[in-house]
């Protein structure tokens, strides 16, 4: 079962462009609850209408790639398949983290206001 939160989440992330990206923190201020960024991931976990709802668009506040269908370790088949999307979306990579540059990483942020 879907919950209303989940719904919420999903409807959000649909959202996000091809070439953009957000945070699990982001999402939660969006939806008016600032500290559900673990709730947001949990949600995206469980996404059961991947990739229509891309939750691979979807990183931590430190622009660490955080998981992907459960996978946390950038060694995992999971995290390198998000990793692939992302690429495949023009989403710029140094190595296994997005680019560090701020001015980049500013520019590919998603504003949900």
């Amino acid at each position: 079962m879907i919950t209303t939160f989940a719904e919420s989440v999903y409807e959000l992330t649909k959202r996000i462009p091809k070439g953009k990206i957000s945070t699990y923190k982001k999402i939660a201020i969006a939806l008016g609850k600032p500290n559900a960024c673990q709730a947001v991931g949990q949600a995206l976990r469980n996404n059961p209408f991947a990739p229509e709802v891309p939750c691979h668009r979807v990183i931590s506040s430190d622009f660490s790639l955080g998981g992907y269908f459960g996978s946390t370790s950038v060694t995992s088949n999971n995290l390198q398949k998000k990793i692939k999307l992302l690429k495949e979306e023009n989403i710029e990579f140094d190595g296994t983290a997005i680019k560090k540059s701020t001015k980049y990483r500013e520019s590919i942020l998603f504003d949900f206001s």
